[in-house]
């Protein structure tokens, strides 16, 4: 039988898809497979100190009445396993009641004089260098300076660069270092970070693309812009490798559109549509994706911190269920119902996860036939579980019967040997 298509034709069509090749590898290169902290927990930037997060576990652990009061808040959720969970969010508030800090800047730090600002912005700088060379500081850390607007520009960049410059005096940046770029309006207030970033690495040595930042999604502008283009994707482009992950402001933005302020939340249709669009902005591009936070706290008498765990932990299950792995934190009382939703999240669906992984590695024959793109999402949600604290490896090698490394393999889309 005769074929139409020869070496030519092919090499045409190679030649009209190098550009879908080259953006597709580069802009599209898929998960990491970092770690991604579940939740950001802001502070003003003048309260931190290297005893603040075991203060908070510690806190937190108390007022839910230690690991038999978390079983018993767990199933009063209607959570399943309670005195499993206890026990693990327990054992988290602990060990690691934060996972990601920000000490901040812009909202929860306020207008001070330029002299305040500045030596706040070299003590933040000291006591996260301290802390990390103790081994005491979360495994994320980092500050939210002021915007980029016309009215805070100067105060913001200025605070970038004393922290900064003072950072790198202690030794090398820390692993886990976070940069949040607040109120983002347009792709150009992103263009300026990079340049600033690049201006920071050159004067202090710093390897080509160690400064990474956040970008804060709390304006509808970022969103459509006045041409109709989708801003949230064209940052990430603009960014040039330096974009870590969006994250979505539930106030600023919901006030910017005029919801009143008794209905503004994570789950308003407003903001259920931003983070729609996010989450396709981000998809496939290695960027991460956070909710923002409610302000109902769970603090004062014991019926309304009942009723604000209840929302919490709902608001928490929700964005999970939605594929959006990580919220704020405003509250250290907020860690408990944080880490009872998500470890519940993780855990409810393990052994179904296990066992579908199980089938499809070792070939055997059952109901469901996944494909391996259904297999990479099994072993991103066990894997993930893994890197929270809400399963642990003995469970995942038991049930999936396979390594560990081959989880990450099959999480990360990549090669065991």
């Amino acid at each position: 039988m005769n074929r139409v298509f020869d070496q030519a034709t092919l090499a045409a069509v190679e030649q009209q898809l190098a550009a879908t090749d080259q953006l597709m590898s580069t802009s599209y290169a898929g998960d990491t497979g970092a770690r991604q902290p579940v939740h950001t927990v802001y502070i003003p930037a003048d309260r931190y100190t290297a005893d603040l997060p075991p203060r908070w576990g510690a806190n937190a652990l108390a007022a839910a009445g230690g690991a038999e009061g978390l079983a018993e808040l767990a199933s009063t959720l209607g959570l399943r396993e309670p005195e499993r969970l206890g026990s693990l969010v327990a054992a988290k508030l602990r060990g690691e009641p934060i996972e990601d800090l920000r000490l901040d800047f812009e909202d929860g730090y306020g207008h001070r004089t330029d002299a305040e600002e500045d030596a706040a912005a070299v003590a933040a700088a000291d006591a996260i260098a301290g802390a990390v060379a103790a081994g005491k500081a979360p495994a994320f850390i980092g500050i939210r300076f002021k915007s980029f607007d016309a009215a805070t520009r100067a105060r913001g960049v200025r605070t970038l660069d004393l922290f900064i410059s003072r950072l790198v005096t202690h030794g090398p940046l820390p692993a886990g270092l976070r940069l949040t770029l607040p109120m983002v309006v347009t792709v150009a207030q992103v263009e300026a970070m990079v340049l600033l970033s690049r201006k920071l690495e050159e004067a202090h040595g710093l390897p080509e693309g160690s400064l990474r930042f956040e970008v804060q999604i709390e304006t509808p502008q970022v969103i459509v812009a006045a041409n109709g283009t989708l801003p949230a994707a064209q940052l990430i482009q603009a960014g040039q490798g330096r974009v870590s992950s969006l994250h979505y402001g539930t106030y600023d933005y919901s006030a910017s559109l005029g919801v009143a302020a008794a209905y503004q939340s994570m789950e308003h249709p407003v903001a259920d549509f931003a983070k729609d669009v996010l989450q396709v902005a981000v998809a496939g591009t290695g960027v991460e994706l956070s909710d923002g936070s409610t302000n109902i706290l769970p603090a004062g008498d014991p019926e309304n911190m009942a009723e604000a765990w209840a929302l919490h932990a709902r608001l928490v299950r929700r964005h999970l269920e939605r594929g959006i792995y990580q919220g704020w934190d405003l509250h250290e009382n907020q860690l408990a119902t944080r880490y009872l939703a998500t470890f519940s999240f993780f855990r409810e669906n393990l052994a179904a996860a296990t066992t579908r992984l199980r089938n499809y590695v070792h070939q055997i024959e059952s109901a469901i036939m996944d494909e391996p793109a259904t297999a990479r999402a099994l072993a991103r949600y066990i894997h993930r579980g893994l890197a929270c604290g809400a399963v642990e490896e003995d469970e995942v090698t038991s049930l999936a019967q396979i390594s560990l490394d081959e989880l990450e393999a099959l999480a990360l889309n990549r090669s065991h040997a």
